[in-house]
């Protein structure tokens, strides 16, 4: 029997308009895998996201009563005129794991919370409860007596007790940072003279007035005359109640306020704080707990000859082999789901790691696929998954595996939907949507939608370089000088010693979890004249746009000033020349309390943010508020000289001439973002390392990407990439590899030279992939080649 139900197998969008889409009109398959594509910025994750997702995921939230609404984040309706069949969207982004100190990851799969269940059940000697085994909980004790008022008031006596397995000594970190003092005391000097070298106490400051006038220490007395007890006082006192200028607060010792403020759970944000933290501390395993995080009861209780601090530092697969090997009926649903977590992060390539890895040190592509975990495996059906770039960070050799788990989802019965640019994820899917034909005010548009088979013909951009093959740099630079690493043991590294060639295109291969951060981030940062630009995402309010986060704003201003005699600070929409209605936003947002609050343009200003009067002076026949409207490349050919070309002219190098000054950073996308933060951190340096600048790149924006890397080089930089996008790969000069697996299998140096001669004579992973990615264009040097097309 047919029911009207069996009919809403497709996601019908009609007429979206959420940032540059352009009225789209899409129909999406239910129950199938489906590949959104396009050049960065067309605009994918405008539909998949701003619109599908978005529109879904608050629909859900409208279930809820208004009192709960009211604690959950703000979301408007998107601008679509109609949504057809949508079904309860799990999203699966690419924003990193948090990178709290107490976060692991196996506090982030919950797989540490059945280990925990098991040593409460098994261990010998007995500890307690699964809170003995957490290291973020201490042990606390207490007693005290209590009035409750229920008819005549009666006192009662309440006592409570919590076993935790907290190290008391690093308080659960693992680690502990040894503080010197004579980093930032001078014991020639008084407190007067300034004997404090630490932010926020300059003499004369609140906080120095604290210590200077505690009534404990003469401030006038030379630190290298203090008593013991002088000593203590001011740099291990724990809190203690003082009055300072007839004021009671809280005193702390020196040492005692930094570990406080500095050296806890979360890193401080000011630069020049989180320098004067490296300055004067060296961070290290706690010696009492040895890094375990977990007091003596926890850690040295075992459950068939193991211990927990032992079980959380293997790697998964042995982890694993153990679970399995638990022969203990009371516990025997619990190591299922053990085992089930433990196989479910192995199928997604993340064997290697360890239940005790801080998620703060997982790069995005592993953190992405810790998050696609949870979802393995669940009994939902009829859902639709959402993901962004589920590739990014993965070797060729692991985006097979990567696959084959979203056919397992879909296979379930759900919709899975992905923002995808590799052709092996495009050649999986049962539908293609490719958004275009350009980016920015170019894009917006669907350009294909059908099988994947038919986009090759398509004629667009993505059709274009669907089926071009990388070529082999021939014609290779030869290394100028060398930076020499030796002895690396960061992590899974095997006592490493390599030469990295200089004045060279370097690219440093290898499977995910083969070493290549270990090697290069832990034996290159902080060398002098090294450039490091991270994973690490750039975040910013509305108020933030692509002219103050490069710093272009800043240049430009000065210019404005100059030209006009006035103050700089008034072409800033953050500071003086806001407009006084909307303070600069341009917009006026409205709370309506029991439903979403909504933005209109500021009548005041028109939505240009500035006040009347700034909007008078002009630079080049411009008010500042039209340069802010300008894109890159139309602001090129304004502002030909000083600071200002410079930041254009590297924001144009990485291809984002479409995007205006004053666009905010919260409408662009990943990979707009990752070129962003690629041309703001590029400065001067001898040598630049980046950590998977193609990520989130078109393969057409992807050959723009080695085209400027190219052009660093030829310009007197050294550069270094860890890339696993064979693109870059086959267009270095030279190639690092460091392998041959992950983990302990990994760690090693398992090739140096040119692609040439890893496609020629090396049998590595990469050199496989390389291999057959170059396939009949080996021999060719195309600098600039791009798909070739017919005349």
């Amino acid at each position: 029997m047919t029911v009207p139900a069996d009919s809403h197998d497709t996601i019908r969008v009609r007429n979206a308009r959420v940032n540059n889409l352009r009225g789209v009109d899409v129909d999406l398959p239910k129950r199938r895998l489906t590949v959104v594509t396009g050049v960065s910025g067309s605009g994918k994750s405008s539909l998949v996201f701003g619109t599908i997702a978005a529109e879904s995921q608050r629909l859900i939230n409208e279930t809820y009563s208004t009192f709960v609404q009211s604690f959950m984040p703000p979301s408007a309706r998107p601008e679509v005129d109609h949504l057809e069949n949508l079904t309860a969207a799990i999203v699966v982004d690419q924003e990193r794991i948090g990178a709290n100190a107490r976060s692991t990851v196996g506090t982030a799969t919950d797989a540490l919370t059945y280990l925990r269940v098991i040593f409460s059940r098994l261990s010998e000697p007995h500890v307690g409860p699964t809170s003995a085994f957490s290291f973020n909980l201490a042990s606390a004790s207490g007693r005290g007596t209590m009035t409750v008022e229920k008819g005549e008031a009666q006192a009662e006596v309440r006592e409570f007790s919590t076993i935790g397995g907290m190290c008391p000594a690093c308080e659960g970190l693992g680690t502990i940072a040894r503080i010197d003092p004579d980093t930032f005391l001078d014991r020639d000097r008084s407190l007067t003279e300034g004997a404090i070298d630490a932010p926020n106490l300059a003499v004369g400051s609140w906080m120095w007035r604290s210590y200077a006038e505690s009534g404990q220490i003469d401030p006038d007395k030379k630190l290298r005359d203090y008593t013991d007890e002088e000593w203590h006082w001011l740099l291990h006192q724990p809190a203690t109640k003082v009055k300072v200028a007839g004021i009671n607060m809280t005193y702390e010792g020196l040492v005692t306020r930094f570990r406080r403020s500095w050296f806890g759970d979360v890193e401080p944000k000011q630069a020049h704080v989180r320098r004067f933290k490296e300055r004067i501390a060296t961070t290290g395993p706690c010696p009492e707990c040895g890094g375990t995080r977990l007091n003596e009861a926890a850690r040295t209780a075992t459950v068939h000859g193991r211990t927990l601090p032992q079980c959380s530092s293997d790697e998964l697969g042995d982890l694993l082999a153990w679970v399995e090997g638990l022969d203990e009926p009371s516990v025997a649903p619990v190591t299922k789901g053990l085992a089930g977590v433990l196989r479910s992060m192995i199928d997604v390539g993340l064997g290697y790691l360890s239940l005790d890895r801080a998620t703060g040190t997982l790069s995005g592509g592993e953190g992405q696929r810790v998050k696609m975990v949870r979802h393995l495996g669940s009994a939902l059906t009829d859902v639709a998954y959402v993901f962004d770039e589920p590739t990014v960070g993965l070797h060729p050799h692991d985006i097979a595996r990567m696959n084959q788990l979203l056919l397992q989802l879909r296979d379930s019965g759900s919709t899975v939907l992905v923002v995808e640019h590799k052709p092996e994820v495009i050649a999986l899917a049962d539908h293609v949507v490719d958004i275009g034909p350009g980016a920015g005010d170019d894009g917006g548009q669907v350009v294909y939608a059908g099988a994947p088979d038919g986009l090759s013909a398509s004629g667009s951009v993505t059709g274009e370089w669907l089926d071009h093959r990388p070529g082999l740099r021939t014609q290779v630079r030869e290394p100028t000088a060398y930076l020499q690493i030796r002895g690396a043991s960061t992590n899974n590294l095997r006592d490493v010693d390599v030469d990295v060639p200089l004045g060279v295109l370097v690219a440093v291969t290898g499977v995910a979890g083969s070493g290549k951060s270990s090697l290069v981030h832990g034996s290159l940062a902080g060398r002098e004249g090294v450039l490091i630009v991270d994973q690490s995402p750039i975040r910013g309010s509305r108020r933030s746009n692509p002219a103050t986060f490069s710093g272009l704003l800043d240049p430009v201003r000065t210019a404005f000033a100059k030209a006009n005699g006035v103050p700089a600070s008034l072409f800033s929409p953050n500071s003086e020349g806001a407009c006084p209605v909307c303070r600069g936003q341009g917009v006026i947002w409205t709370d309506l309390v029991m439903v979403h609050g909504v933005s209109t343009p500021c009548e005041e200003c028109g939505g240009r943010r500035f006040r009347p009067e700034v909007l008078e002076h002009r630079l080049h026949g411009l008010t500042i508020a039209e340069v802010l409207d300008l894109s890159v490349a139309d602001a090129a050919e304004v502002f030909t000289t000083g600071k200002a070309a410079t930041v254009l002219r590297r924001l144009l190098d990485v291809g984002l001439g479409y995007v205006r000054l004053g666009q905010p950073l919260t409408t662009l996308s990943g990979g707009e973002r990752q070129r962003l933060k690629l041309a703001a951190q590029l400065r001067e340096a001898e040598v630049v390392v980046l950590d998977e600048p193609s990520s989130g790149l078109h393969l057409a924006d992807t050959h723009r990407l080695v085209q400027m890397l190219h052009g660093l080089v030829d310009g007197g930089t050294s550069v270094i990439v860890l890339e696993h996008n064979l693109a870059v790969v086959s267009q270095a000069d030279r190639i690092v590899d460091l392998g041959p697996g992950a983990g302990h299998e990994g760690g090693r140096i398992v090739f140096e030279g040119t692609p040439q001669e890893m496609v020629d004579g090396s049998d590595t992973l990469t050199a496989q992939h390389l291999r057959a990615a170059v396939g009949a264009d080996a021999g060719r040097d195309p600098r600039a080649a791009g798909p070739e097309k017919e005349d």
